[in-house]
């Protein structure tokens, strides 16, 4: 992806999320100079990976497979493991009409993904067999807003805005935003984007950038390189 659509993209996000009244933590307008500047300060920022977060899984056709992404808060794996301590993260997502994030499972992470508002959330869904691939035959147990539903493999549960499911380890599962866009929010269990994301076809978990021109805001892929 080129850094120009990645700061075009960040702007229209932005937007969006605000005509939600949901406001984003000062951290993400800071420029990457300021958070350059202030390094020694943010170590709760880049070892949890808070940020903007925009993918196209590597593909490069971002507005048929892709996601925005921004991570407010997340644990740690250490407290996780314990059972004690910072055990939770939140995101705040947009999917866009018709683009999708591809199917995928967690290994450890469980998850509560909300229509916050905009358009229908669809999201396919299959169960997983023992050895965690996809499996087309079984149904599919889940929760949405603490009500039991069982699903037929490959069926698409649709939510309104206001409306939830809970996604366990080996849910797999790919969403869209059916008939418009959708702003999404995200409350799991601890994560870790770089090990706890396993895809259905081989793809990316994060775009590869065309450094055309300057960021305006960095991603959490940015942090090792440039802060």
């Amino acid at each position: 992806m080129k850094r120009s659509i990645i700061n075009q993209i960040i702007e229209e996000a932005d937007d969006f999320i605000r005509s939600f009244g949901f406001v984003l933590p000062p951290f993400a307008y800071w420029s990457p100079e300021q958070m350059k500047d202030r390094k020694s300060d943010l170590a709760g920022i880049l070892d949890a990976r808070l940020g903007w977060d925009i993918t196209d899984y590597g593909a490069g056709k971002f507005d048929e497979m892709g996601l925005f992404l921004f991570t407010t808060r997340n644990g740690s794996l250490e407290d996780l493991r314990r059972g004690g301590g910072m055990c939770y993260a939140e995101k705040i997502m947009i999917s866009r009409k018709n683009q999708t994030s591809p199917m995928h499972r967690h290994i450890i992470k469980t998850e509560d993904i909300i229509n916050r508002g905009g358009a229908t959330l669809a999201i396919k869904m299959f169960e997983s067999d023992d050895l965690g691939n996809i499996e087309r035959d079984a149904p599919v147990p889940v929760t949405c807003d603490g009500v039991a539903k069982t699903l037929k493999p490959g069926d698409v549960l649709m939510l309104e805005p206001g409306e939830s499911v809970t996604l366990h380890p080996g849910n797999w599962h790919e969403f869209w935003g059916e008939g418009g866009d959708v702003l999404i929010g995200e409350v799991s269990t601890v994560n870790d984007d770089l090990t706890d994301n396993i895809f259905e076809q081989p793809i990316g978990r994060f775009a590869d950038i065309e450094e055309d021109i300057a960021p305006t805001h960095l991603l959490v892929s940015d942090y090792d390189k440039w802060v």
